[in-house]
């Protein structure tokens, strides 16, 4: 089903809108909550919370993307479920993907001394938007769904080492734009 047509259901209240965007787009939700959370039992939760997130949010909001809205509410509900669960324990793939990325970006202290969330966001957009397309692809789906380098190297036909190395380099690409945007200091 097309995203309008969805998008129509939850304006006209159906609760058909539910089912229709679990079918288009459950699997993609899942995997990516799957990756931070690490629990079928907490990857459900997150994705009846998405849901209703998304009634309660549709309308007002009228989203160009349904994926990708659908998708940033999962993210962040299982970002904030993963840090209630796991204060101290560090074991998923989207806690690995995060200490990958702490060489490469500033403190939270120093970004609000330096930047507000805007600033780094375009910041990082522009960076996305110089990378090639694999990169890009490699990047969004390594820091933003945290897969997993065996899942990445099957997805690009590779040895992990590759991607690894790959990504290796990506962070380093990204410290010194950032560095070269003030971002790090």
């Amino acid at each position: 089903m097309e995203d309008t047509k969805i998008i129509a259901l939850f304006e006209a209240r159906s609760e058909q809108a539910i089912t229709a965007l679990s079918t288009q787009y459950g699997s993609t939700c899942a995997k990516v909550a799957h990756n931070i959370l690490g629990n079928p039992q907490d990857v459900e939760e997150c994705l009846n919370d998405a849901y209703l997130a998304v009634w309660n949010t549709i309308p007002p909001q009228k989203p160009q993307r349904l994926l990708h809205y659908v998708c940033a509410i999962v993210r962040n509900l299982a970002c904030k479920q993963y840090h209630a669960k796991t204060a101290q324990k560090r074991s998923t793939q989207y806690a690995v993907s995060l200490e990958e990325l702490e060489g490469c970006l500033p403190s939270a202290s120093s970004m609000e001394r330096h930047w507000d969330s805007e600033a780094i966001a375009e910041s990082l957009n522009t960076f996305l938007s110089g990378l090639d397309r694999n990169h890009r692809i490699l990047f969004v789906r390594r820091y933003w769904q945290a897969e997993s380098i065996e899942a990445l190297a099957a997805h690009f036909g590779t040895s992990k080492h590759n991607i690894s190395v790959r990504l290796s380099r990506l962070r380093k690409h990204l410290q010194r734009h950032l560095e070269q945007e003030g971002v790090f200091l």
